[in-house]
């Protein structure tokens, strides 16, 4: 018999609490990444891999490539986000990723081939959390993914289209935002 696992339901953030969180980010770069992450309802390991050609603005959409499970999906793009992404990618003008690796220097962003460390960014976003007094428990870059998607449900959109832009193969994953 295997053990059952502890069904926790998701931290979840208010868009208040997200603004605040976001008000504390010091760097464009993370301010850039965490924006991507919570607008486009992104894993960590999607949006740090994404490239500039997954971008597509003539849809508004983004294509991500090897989600869970090796899956590709495609997720609608904000307004916003794209004009972030666009000034954002101005200061390093990475052909490949959009998210390159800085560097110690700050200066090898335009020919990184290394996504940003995963450390940093987590690090960025858990001084920000603290910074804004959060005292919700289990937060992390992961609970945007989750506010996102609650988001999402609070305007009413179908549970099925959510799914299809967390790619979830299974309807119950999603289902969890039902809370």
């Amino acid at each position: 018999l295997k053990a059952q696992r502890e069904k926790r339901l998701p931290c979840v953030l208010t868009q208040e609490e997200v603004r605040r969180i976001f008000s504390h980010v010091t760097t464009f770069h993370n301010y850039a990444f965490l924006t991507t992450v919570y607008t486009c309802g992104l894993r960590l390991q999607e949006a740090l891999y994404l490239q500039v050609s997954d971008i597509d603005s003539e849809r508004m959409m983004i294509h991500v490539h090897r989600g869970k499970g090796a899956k590709d999906r495609y997720v609608p793009l904000p307004e916003d986000t794209l004009e972030l992404l666009r000034d954002y990618w101005k200061t390093h003008r990475n052909p490949a990723l959009l998210f390159p690796a800085k560097g110690r220097s700050g200066k090898k962003a335009a020919d990184s081939t290394t996504p940003m460390a995963i450390d940093s960014v987590q690090g960025a976003f858990r001084r920000a959390k603290n910074a804004a007094r959060i005292q919700k428990r289990r937060v992390s870059i992961h609970t945007l993914r989750h506010s996102y998607a609650t988001l999402l449900l609070e305007r009413d959109v179908n549970i099925r289209v959510i799914q299809r832009y967390l790619g979830h193969s299974q309807l119950e994953t999603t289902m969890i935002y039902l809370h």
